[in-house]
């Protein structure tokens, strides 16, 4: 496949020739989606705020929401909810927070009912609230009375150090001398800590009073992914994974689709090129049952993949392509004579040329019409015809089936003296008088006598 497998109006002709066969599976996808939602039980969400006064930078306020939800927190909120079959462990995969503009903690919660979701919001506020201040300290209680206690030790120590100084003797011995010492040394350290300690700036330490900033609201919809965001979503999947599987089996098919390729494969020479006006059934491959039942109503019995044109002129320019071919028969062929039109069966459009070209001819060269299986080919032996004209269709054949058909003239001692390829065009609206009247398509038969184009 060239690269306009991946042009729009190569997705257009999908939609066009394919449309049942995409609403199919859209509406399979949508059925997928609806029912992948019924395995997950709905989900509501809400937010509980949770405000910091003062200032605070970026990084502390990053901090201060992984602390909302580190798992001190989570599982006091599992232990004061008391769901059952309910643990930290779950709830912490239910509750996220954020750091928002403002110095504002975003807590929010995650439950199977409206309710419980605003349970869950606002009780992971209340802790993360109780726990921070509890970590931080609030100025009061026993918290703030440590500095003043820590002075008092402090102080008995120093008193305790002098009396062991003097109970330490008037320093006359050696030893007495050095114990009196290492107390004066450890009470000045003492007293500098102290000084220290009274230097401390009490505002130094962030004093982190939060306030919770009213209950979170009752959630009235569905978190997302809903019921219909999951079945829209499945619809849209399926139907861009049918597109794309049109392109891919279109990219990867082996159909011979220019036109010096199929020469090549059928070891003759291009005759040219002719067209046949667009008529849908054309389009389709023969056969019938259940099987062409269901290609009928899903549109896979219509090639999408052979584009449409637009005729370049009207009914008699096509004639004259037609007698262009017959003119290059005649200039190619040593001595008149009768010719095999091979048409591989199931390639109604090379049909509908060869009747047009055996009409163009008018018996000069003489050509009979010969359909051809091209799963077990076969030509009839050699009789009149002396050689063999191959007409079919661009994009309908691999290279292999072309050459069993020419292995099979080969067989017959038939000789390819050329191919002409049919291609499908829109043909512009006419008069009566200068269409040409389908009733031109010959019936093929192997071995049948040629029939010509009725007026």
């Amino acid at each position: 496949m060239s690269d306009e497998t991946i042009r729009l109006v190569t997705i257009g002709r999908i939609l066009r020739w394919r449309w049942r066969l995409l609403a199919v599976l859209a509406v399979a996808g949508a059925l997928v989606g609806f029912g992948s939602s019924l395995m997950f039980p709905p989900r509501y969400t809400t937010s509980a705020s949770v405000l910091l006064p003062g200032a605070w930078q970026e990084r502390e306020l990053t901090t201060q929401a992984q602390i909302a939800t580190s798992s001190v927190v989570i599982d006091r909120v599992a232990t004061a909810l008391n769901w059952p079959g309910v643990g930290g462990n779950e709830l912490r995969d239910r509750v996220t927070a954020t750091a928002a503009d403002g110095n504002i903690i975003t807590i929010s919660g995650t439950a199977d009912t409206p309710k419980r979701a605003q349970q869950l919001a606002d009780q992971v506020a209340q802790e993360f609230v109780t726990f921070a201040a509890r970590f931080s300290g609030d100025g009061t209680g026993t918290e703030a009375a440590q500095p003043e206690a820590l002075r008092q030790l402090v102080e008995q120590t120093s008193r305790r150090i002098t009396d062991l100084a003097d109970a330490a003797g008037s320093g006359q011995s050696v030893e007495s001398v050095q114990t009196r010492t290492e107390l004066v040394k450890l009470r000045t350290a003492l007293q500098d800590a102290v000084k220290k300690l009274d230097q401390t700036d009490p505002a130094a330490t962030k004093t982190v009073n939060l306030v919770v900033m009213g209950p979170a609201a009752r959630p009235t919809g569905e978190a997302p992914p809903t019921r219909t965001q999951l079945a829209a979503g499945g619809a849209a999947l399926f139907l861009v994974l049918g597109v794309v599987g049109h392109l891919a089996a279109a990219r990867m098919s082996r159909r011979l689709r220019t036109e010096p390729e199929i020469a090549a494969a059928l070891g003759s020479v291009l005759l040219g090129t002719v067209e046949v006006p667009d008529d849908r059934s054309a389009h389709r491959p023969a056969g019938r049952g259940p099987r062409a039942l269901v290609r009928l109503l899903l549109g896979t019995d219509v090639r999408w993949d052979l584009p449409t044109r637009h005729a370049p002129g009207d009914e008699p320019g096509r004639q004259l392509r037609y007698r262009r071919v017959c003119d290059r028969l005649r200039d190619g062929l040593p001595a008149p004579r009768p010719l095999l039109v091979l048409v591989p069966d199931g390639d109604e459009t090379a049909g509908r040329a060869a009747g047009r070209l055996v009409a163009a001819a008018e018996g000069d060269p003489l050509l009979r019409v010969v359909g051809v299986s091209v799963s077990r080919p076969l030509v009839p032996d050699r009789a009149d015809e002396s050689g063999a004209v191959v007409v079919l269709s661009a994009g309908s054949w691999t290279a292999a089936e072309l050459a069993g058909i020419a292995e099979a003239c080969a067989d017959a001692e038939h000789e390819v003296v050329g191919a002409v390829v049919a291609d499908v065009v829109r043909a512009r609206p006419e008069r009566s008088a200068d269409r040409d009247p389908d009733g031109a398509t010959p019936v093929l038969v192997a071995g049948g006598n040629t029939r010509r184009a009725a007026g």
